[in-house]
């Protein structure tokens, strides 16, 4: 059966967020994820995780400025010196809490960009993270994201981010597989899941259009959850989806799509 760890960022959203922690351990789940920890402390989370008995199963690199639209920074040439700073911060965060393996965003290269320049830079910026992480036996994953949701996000195909897995060439490289992202794209779910299966060390869902509950949508996630457990994956799945209205209501989904 696969193991879902709920996305805090997106789930329970109806508590502040240190709330939501105790709320996901009651409603079943045993890790979590969200995008980033730095607006709170690490004793905060360490707290929260220990009081509920939950695992931190990942978060991100910070992005730059969210809130003005930056989503990431490993392709932007001239942010070299923050990015690799912002490792450093995501390391001072993830090893205290245990965390295994941290999402890279590519970022969003701005008008005109160069983009051969911003490719050379993004693989130069993995390895450089890749090497960070190795030293804490850590996973750097990096994860295609639909051009609907985020416009002109670098990354945007598993087939991409299999070619730059293989140009980094770092041995604690892998993907992060979004089941959503990908629909959004046009992959074929099945398809690009068996293909790219040896390089898949997380993956997230969410229901397409909408980006709510599975069941929501037209996704087929009972065929996917299947066919997750016969090719033997043993990752984890965040929900990272908009619940449509109450977050515990709406985990109907797991008891419906799991039988």
């Amino acid at each position: 059966m696969p193991k879902f760890a709920a996305n805090l960022t997106l789930m329970f959203n109806e508590l502040p967020f240190l709330e939501r922690f105790a709320a996901a351990r009651g409603n079943g789940f045993e890790a979590v994820e969200f995008l980033f920890p730095y607006a709170w402390t690490v004793e905060e989370i360490a707290e929260r995780l220990g009081a509920n008995r939950l695992s931190l199963v990942l978060h991100n690199l910070p992005a730059g400025d969210w809130a003005a639209g930056e989503r990431g920074l490993a392709c932007a040439p001239q942010r070299t010196g923050e990015f690799q700073d912002s490792v450093a911060q995501a390391l001072a965060y993830a090893v205290p809490l245990g965390v295994r393996q941290l999402h890279c965003l590519a970022g969003i290269p701005g008008p005109g960009a160069d983009l051969n320049l911003a490719h050379q830079t993004y693989v130069a910026n993995l390895r450089y993270a890749a090497e960070c992480l190795d030293a804490h036996g850590m996973t750097l994953l990096i994860e295609p994201i639909n051009t609907f949701d985020m416009p002109g996000y670098f990354l945007t195909s598993s087939a991409q981010a299999a070619g730059v897995i293989a140009e980094v060439g770092a041995s604690n490289l892998y993907l992060q597989y979004d089941i959503y992202h990908m629909q959004r794209m046009g992959e074929d779910l099945a398809g690009g899941i068996k293909r790219h299966l040896p390089q898949i060390r997380h993956m997230q869902l969410a229901d397409s259009p909408g980006r709510h509950e599975p069941g929501s949508g037209v996704i087929d996630y009972a065929a996917l959850f299947r066919l997750i457990d016969q090719l033997g994956y043993e990752g984890w799945i965040g929900c990272e989806y908009l619940p449509q209205g109450d977050t515990a209501a709406g985990l109907a989904w797991r008891r419906a799509l799991l039988t």
